[in-house]
């Protein structure tokens, strides 16, 4: 493939193992880091030692924190800010910009506007940049990607072309890219696994079993599903890889970070402590809260992200939290 010209916003983990699968398939990528000394660093060490220790990066990625800069000529932005910092970084990005196609691999629901990642995307930009947006999400832990192990995403657009053009860009022998048109499905899968991810963590904290963390992937799955066809994504989309798949990775893998929060809590750690010791952003905990909001606003019944909700908002203590979950009304397994 032709080098491109490719912006990766954000240099934590995940923007760091994306711009590195691009780097060594051959494009030109600027790494925008919002923290100077940051981008000194990994420039310096060709390693992103805060996020990523010890991983060798592509000689191809340039570091900066001059957004103007990274953005200069890019063919390709790719947006991985955490989901709260998109609007403010695009907005800054927006009079830098031409007509990139933009990838959008942040995970999350925006806390406030209730909008999915590439809805921000195209409020910020203009609707004329929605057949140019690409949603890039599925069961990828940034630590084993940077490793080079086996990895499989979607991309997914509304227009065909720019799906296509983004899978070829990133697909190599190790990172696998499918795509597909339903870009509703896999952003909400991708953004409410981590609320279900939380809780998989507290049931494990809480020394419930293999059996209720089966059930919590599966009825979690359920709700997901119920949120995301009410906002008219496909059912099948949350069988795939950024539904299923992401879910099954992010309650079960050690590396998942809202799993890891969860299982402290569950395990009787104050949340408010538990999050103040983290390193990264655990979008679980700001997705909890956008989803209970967008869960009450469209009648839909979303048990499980309720009761996140409550631990973390509420105050509500995890065992009292299952007590309410279990003894909630008898229904069939499947309902509309």
């Amino acid at each position: 493939m032709t080098p491109r010209n490719v912006a990766v916003l954000g240099a934590g983990s995940w923007g760091t193992a994306l711009a590195d699968v691009l780097g060594r398939n051959g494009h030109r990528v600027r790494l925008w880091a919002r923290n100077e000394a940051h981008a000194r660093a990994i420039a310096e060490t060709r390693t992103n030692e805060r996020y990523l220790p010890g991983a060798a990066l592509s000689d191809n990625i340039e570091p900066t924190a001059d957004l103007p800069f990274a953005l200069e000529d890019a063919e390709f932005v790719v947006s991985v800010c955490p989901s709260h910092a998109v609007r403010e970084v695009l907005t800054l990005a927006a009079p830098h910009l031409g007509e990139p196609i933009v990838i959008s691999a942040s995970k999350g629901i925006e806390i406030g506007s209730d909008l999915r990642m590439s809805e921000v995307i195209c409020e910020v930009l203009g609707e004329d940049v929605r057949p140019r947006t690409v949603a890039l999400s599925g069961p990828s832990f940034a630590e084993e990607l940077v490793s080079g192990l086996p990895t499989a995403v979607v991309a997914a657009g509304q227009n065909e072309t720019s799906a296509a053009t983004v899978q070829k860009l990133f697909q190599n022998g190790y990172f696998r890219v499918y795509t597909q048109p339903d870009i509703t499905g896999v952003e909400v899968g991708g953004a409410l696994k981590n609320v279900i991810a939380l809780a998989a963590g507290v049931s494990d904290g809480l020394r419930l079993g293999a059996n209720a963390r089966a059930a919590l992937i599966t009825r979690g799955l359920a709700e997901i599903g119920r949120l995301a066809t009410h906002l008219g994504a496909l059912e099948s989309t949350l069988a795939g890889l950024a539904g299923l798949g992401d879910l099954v990775l992010t309650c079960t893998g050690e590396l998942s970070r809202n799993r890891s929060v969860g299982l402290k809590i569950g395990q009787g750690g104050d949340p408010d402590l538990v999050l103040g010791d983290m390193e990264q952003v655990v979008e679980g905990v700001g997705t909890a809260r956008a989803a209970y909001e967008l869960s009450q606003r469209l009648d839909v019944e979303m048990p499980i992200t309720q009761s996140i909700y409550s631990i973390l908002y509420e105050g509500i203590a995890p065992q009292e939290a299952l007590t309410r979950l279990m003894a909630r009304q008898p229904k069939p397994e499947r309902w509309s």
